[in-house]
């Protein structure tokens, strides 16, 4: 048709008119033109259908929650007694339901009972408040619980430890209970049951604890005051026992109040709710009799002591009992020690640079043992020379084992530790002198770690190591002591270049005799650190 041909003529003018048509490769279309108030427009209107939908869900969700909290049935009074019964003792009594908090069942021999009655709580209308819009519903109890007035509130107990008037750490066993609970007018059953066993076993707890320590034998006795123990750790050192009790007012007050200062204590709670189940135990759990036939039985340590042929000594240590005190008192001597011992490594490390003081807690450790092991390096020559060192802390003494497999029993002053570390520290400088030398091709003459020779040490002894040059004309002599510090001395030999012989001296090798030394001050000497200068020593002093 007539409008083909006209396309047709267009198109065949256009290619003779403009030659990129006559390629074969496609022809760039021109880019539209950017629009961004248009591209901004879509995309709020996209985020405005997107918050639409989002808001219509969460209505419904609401909307659906709301009628399923109005349907529900009020709490059944079977259903919540059955739940008690799977975690607490209840028995029938006539008419009356008694359940048993204590802990005789597992061995106590308490005196106090933990007997609480169950009872159907039948809540007045009045005083239930209506559900409040945005918050969920109060739900009441199905069961009231009606304890003894010993029972009621919570109690703790509290240990410190004190040293001078300072508290150096302290401790909580409690339940840590949330403020949202205790902001509740009544408290769940569960959590007022959890309670009051609580305050059953911190008061058998620490009745236990006062009455070995009136019992202990120690140099300095033991003091029991009201609610509280004391107890001797260190010379100094104050060991304190205490039993709290709040009621839930006063507890709900103080929350806020003390949410830092009352910290609860998870070790502490295992170790004293271990402690205890031991003695539990050992209170029901006996030996066999061995015949079956003999009305008492006897542990299997005396039983075999007779044809084992036992000492009085090693029948003496298997009677011996540890009260709960006893091991109480050894676990925070331990803590004690091992905090002492942290303190006297970390200002050791930050007081000297020179060399670098690496320490390792091991994370594996018991109640009254720990390690550390500490490597001593200088920055830069790591991989040259290191001293380790390990230590373990006991309970009232250290032991430590050096490089060289000496072991040493430190008592728990804490200068005697310091000493050590100071002396571990000279030593490591005489001994990574001794490898510089040896990579320099330097010889060592003499090494001593104990120098006997020069001023007495007001702490330790002093060490040195004697250098000579590859060729035999410099030595280097270098002592080091724990106070004093490092002293570097340098002699050459021959002595003069040039040799005249005289009527005394008519050999030329005397004069290969070292000269006197002259002390080189390293403090005006470039380096990092004292292996560096001595570096740059030894390296001017080897001939080329």
């Amino acid at each position: 048709s007539m409008l083909t041909e006209i396309c047709v003529l267009v198109d065949v003018l256009s290619i003779a008119k403009e030659k990129r048509y006559l390629i074969l490769e496609p022809i760039p279309q021109d880019p539209p033109e950017p629009k961004p108030l248009i591209a901004v427009l879509q995309k709020k209107k996209a985020l405005a259908n997107a918050a639409a939908i989002l808001m219509r869900g969460s209505e419904r969700l609401r909307e659906s929650q709301s009628e399923t909290v109005r349907s529900r049935t009020p709490t059944d009074y079977h259903m919540e007694l059955l739940q008690m019964r799977h975690t607490w003792r209840l028995k029938k009594v006539g008419n009356t339901i008694l359940g048993d908090l204590s802990f005789r069942s597992s061995g106590s021999r308490y005196w106090q009972s933990g007997v609480f009655e169950v009872s159907k709580n039948e809540p007045s209308e009045n005083s239930t408040p209506g559900p409040t819009p945005g918050c969920p519903p109060v739900r009441c109890n199905a069961i009231k619980v009606t304890l003894p007035n010993e029972l009621e509130g919570f109690s703790y107990i509290h240990v410190s430890i004190q040293m001078d008037n300072e508290q150096i750490a302290s401790g909580e066993l409690t339940i840590p209970v949330s403020s949202s609970s205790l902001a509740q007018t009544e408290i769940h059953w569960q959590q007022k049951l959890e309670a009051a066993q609580n305050v059953l076993f911190c008061k058998e707890l620490f009745c236990q604890l006062a009455s070995e320590a009136v019992q202990m034998q120690s140099s300095i006795p033991n003091l029991v005051v009201g609610n509280q123990i004391t107890t001797s750790l260190f010379p100094g050192v104050q060991l304190i026992i205490g039993l709290c009790h709040t009621t839930i007012l006063d507890r709900a007050k103080n929350t806020v109040i003390s949410a830092q200062a009352r910290e609860h204590k998870p070790v502490l709670e295992h170790s004293l709710h271990q402690l205890l189940r031991e003695l539990h135990y050992k209170a029901i759990h006996h030996p066999m009799p061995h015949p079956t036939t003999s009305g008492l039985g006897i542990s299997k340590t005396r039983r075999l002591a007779g044809p084992e042929a036992a000492d009085l000594e090693t029948i003496r240590r298997s009677i011996d009992y540890e009260t709960i005190l006893e091991q109480i008192i050894k676990q925070t001597r331990h803590v004690v020690l091992r905090l002492r011992t942290m303190m006297i490594i970390d200002t050791f490390a930050c007081e000297i640079k020179d060399p670098l003081i690496v320490a390792h807690w091991l994370s594996l450790s018991s109640p009254t043992l720990s390690s550390v092991k500490i490597n001593i390096m200088t920055l830069g020559y790591e991989s040259m020379c290191r001293t380790p060192l390990v230590i373990h802390v006991e309970e009232k003494s250290l032991k430590a084992i050096c490089r060289d497999g000496r072991t040493m029993s430190l008592s728990y002053e804490p200068e005697e530790l310091r000493y050590l570390l100071m002396c571990q520290a000279s030593q490591h400088q005489v001994n990574a002198a001794q490898a510089l030398a040896k990579l320099m091709g330097w010889k060592v003459l003499s090494l001593g770690v104990n120098l006997g020779v020069g001023n007495v040490e007001p702490t330790g002894n002093a060490c040195s190591v004697l250098m000579t040059s590859p060729t035999g004309d410099r030595v280097i002599a270098l002592r080091c002591s724990p106070k004093n510090g490092i002293h570097v001395s340098v002699s050459f030999s021959p002595q003069t270049t040039d040799f005249y012989p005289s009527t005394l001296v008519r050999d030329r090798k005397w004069q290969n005799l070292a000269g006197s030394f002259r002390e080189v001050m390293l403090e005006k000497m470039e380096g990092r650190n004292f292996l560096n200068k001595l570096e740059h020593l030894m390296a001017c002093l080897t001939p080329l």
